[in-house]
């Protein structure tokens, strides 16, 4: 009922009153795991037809008439006998006075009647972003700001022993220079427990503050730290694999099945395969990621008469608060939440946030005692300092075997996994489980480990779609089927009933109708069977599917290849299903393509590695993202109208790109993609 450009968007602070429920038992502000839409669609709509239902009280009560005689629209109010007219404006004082009527007398539009929710509209700040107004938060510019780096261990965990401090302060624009101490790591899970990784709130390091951050960086050059290192400086990423390698291998014995909430034995698996006409086995493996943001981590805070004020891109500000940094009680700090230049799942991790607050407090400090006021200080880290100090995408082992009758018909699946991370293994109930009879999974923990890992934009799925929808591919083709209605076939035919898994589905249970309405979608819309027949040679055509996070995604992709496995993508088409209703096309869209583009980095370039407790890889030329030039000429995207609660799409949109690549290219060569990323393996994007 208001013109879209009427609107004026302002973001709120950190506060209990903003706080949603995330699902017991946390309640807070949190940005992530495409929760969005399922939490504030019905929300959102009973809070406007509310403040509609007191703006039409308002107009009622000036004009001393019925509220059945008033209508709205564009954000006015009419009197339809008189022809009178009131704008919420003017209404608006005026209707902050009248009762708040009770959510059951408060008529919700009939979703055919809706003028934005369903339409394309396009977002209120997309000006401001691409003039390059001051829009995020490295823009935030109080005045009187000084500038902090902080050079940390290049080993987790590690920690500043002693730093050439008073020669740093006497280069130019140097204020001060510090070390920050921090608490020491925890220590590593107990065999069998869930893995916590090291305590990541903030690390050990040095601290040096300036006139402005090329000062700053500038001295930090001629920094000089001796370091405890710690142990992790005996890990490295060739360590992790042989672990890995060897605990998938041998996992039968060391994770018993139904050891965990990640794994899960239904049928007799073993006896299946001594039935079973053809075996298949195959190792899969995908390596540790940075998100790799746009925007580095940064935060500015400034500490004064014993209160903080921050400003900070946090995915989760309720984590700052329940971590109390710098001996600040909550109800003496304010936190401002600014947009961030990219997250993904980086800025849920709040420790930039804490550093710049222990720096801003012992910046003030200092300045107290020589008799100086106290400044907002920005903490800005380096494109180096953000690769280096991630909470990394965990990598993760699969060894598989599966078991085919006489009719291609997938009667025995097994996955035994190794990862160092929560957010990398398969949960026990992923597709195909409970389609086929007999499936084993089970899980082992890499340790110790001391790299910190987290959730990277789909955790999970990100990992286990590429290896899982890879393999069963590969079963399709060893039993001589068509990939995309092998999947269609095994959907059609369920064993058993899977419970829901709350970390990728929040909640919601596999349904196995909508997986099979995003794929028979997609084979439509690609014309699957007549342009997989007619393609020329080194041209394939990829499918794989995902549910994740109550979202179904399929898609299918084309490539072609030349003989110096030069890559492109020529066309994507990808079936969505959310729900009831896609909130705004406009930006739905831009999410599916967002993510498809995303994975690409993932498939060809992206891997961190390590090498004595250190991260090899620093800046893009290292880890180099999806050029503009290799995107796919055309992203198609459908989505279909389903009777179910409208969902987000962040998170879904990207696990299954990879896979349908990976078997396009099997498609289009007959070489199977078991590891990524490909770049490491000859391929490059043409």
């Amino acid at each position: 009922d208001v013109d879209w450009k009427q609107l004026k968007i302002e973001q709120g602070d950190r506060d209990d009153k903003y706080a949603r429920d995330m699902g017991a038992p946390t309640v807070g502000q949190r940005e992530g795991g495409s929760t969005a839409t399922p939490q504030n669609y019905q929300p959102m709509r009973n809070v406007g037809a509310t403040a509609r239902a007191m703006m039409v009280a308002a107009a009622a009560k000036r004009w001393n008439v019925s509220a059945a005689e008033l209508t709205t629209g564009s954000g006015v109010v009419t009197h339809t006998p008189s022809k009178r007219t009131a704008t919420y404006a003017s209404l608006a004082e005026t209707a902050l006075t009248m009762p708040v009527p009770e959510l059951s007398t408060v008529k919700l539009k009939d979703p055919k009647d809706f003028k934005i929710i369903g339409k394309g509209t396009p977002g209120v700040d997309n000006f401001a972003i691409v003039t390059g107004k001051p829009s995020f938060s490295i823009d935030v510019n109080p005045p009187g700001m000084l500038f902090a780096v902080y050079e940390k261990c290049p080993v987790f965990g590690g920690k500043a022993i002693s730093a050439n401090l008073e020669e740093i302060k006497k280069l130019p624009g140097v204020k001060q220079a510090f070390i920050v101490d921090a608490p020491p790591p925890r220590p590593a899970p107990a065999p069998g427990a869930p893995p916590a990784g090291p305590n990541v709130s903030w690390a050990s390091g040095v601290a040096i503050v300036a006139d402005n951050w090329w000062l700053a960086n500038n001295a930090r050059k001629s920094l000089k730290v001796v370091w405890d290192e710690g142990p992790v400086a005996s890990q490295s990423s060739a360590g992790y694999l042989a672990q890995g390698k060897q605990l998938a291998a041998t996992q039968a014995s060391q994770v018993p099945p139904g050891g965990g909430p990640r794994s899960a034995k239904d049928g007799d698996v073993e006896a299946a395969f001594k039935t079973a006409v053809k075996i298949v086995e195959a190792e899969y493996s995908f390596p540790l990621l940075s998100h790799a943001p746009l925007e580095p981590q940064n935060s500015t805070a400034h500490y004064k008469d014993g209160k903080l004020e921050i400003w900070s891109p946090s995915q989760t500000p309720e984590i700052f608060n329940a971590a109390v940094p710098a001996g600040i009680p909550n109800s003496d700090v304010t936190f401002h939440l600014v947009r961030a230049g990219g997250g993904f799942g980086r800025r849920l991790y709040n420790e930039y946030d804490i550093e710049v607050s222990k720096i801003a407090r012992m910046v003030s400090d200092e300045r107290a005692k020589a008799g100086l006021p106290s400044v907002p200080v920005k903490l800005l880290w380096s494109r180096e300092d953000d690769m280096h100090h991630d909470d990394y995408r965990p990598a993760g082992f699969h060894y598989f075997k599966a078991g085919v009758d006489a009719s291609g018909k997938l009667i025995a699946f097994r996955d035994y996994v190794a990862s160092h991370g929560s957010t990398s293994v398969i949960p026990a109930n992923e597709f195909p489980r409970g389609h086929v009879a007999n499936f084993w999974v089970s899980e082992g923990q890499i340790t110790p480990y001391g790299i910190p890992t987290g959730a990277l934009r789909a955790p999970g799925t990100n990992g286990v779609c590429f290896v899982m929808q890879s393999f069963i591919d590969e079963i399709a083709h060893a039993a001589g089927k068509d990939p995309l209605q092998y999947r269609l076939d095994l959907l059609a035919n369920p064993t058993t009933s899977v419970p829901a898994f709350t970390e990728v589905s929040f909640g919601a249970p596999f349904n196995a109708r909508r997986a099979t309405g995003v794929l028979e979608t997609v084979r439509d819309m690609s014309d699957w069977k007549n342009r997989r027949d007619k393609l020329p040679k080194g041209t394939g055509l990829g499918v794989a599917f995902q549910f994740a996070h109550s979202g179904y995604v399929a898609y299918v992709v084309e490539v072609a290849l030349n003989a110096e496995k030069k890559l492109k993508v020529n066309k994507v088409w990808s079936a969505i299903d959310i729900g009831s209703q896609t909130v705004n096309p406009i930006h739905a869209t831009n999410l599916v393509q967002g993510g498809f583009i995303e994975a690409m980095s993932h498939m060809m370039a992206w891997e961190i590695t390590i090498d004595q407790g250190r991260v090899v890889q620093g800046n893009f030329n290292q880890y180099q993202p999806t050029r503009m030039r290799n995107a796919p000429a055309s992203i198609e995207v459908k989505f279909l109208k389903t009777d179910f609660t409208p969902t987000g799409l962040g998170e879904p949109s990207l696990p299954p790109a990879v896979p349908a690549i990976s078997n396009a290219i099997f498609a289009a060569t007959g070489i199977r993609i078991r590891s990524l990323p490909i770049g490491s393996q000859g391929y490059s994007w043409t």
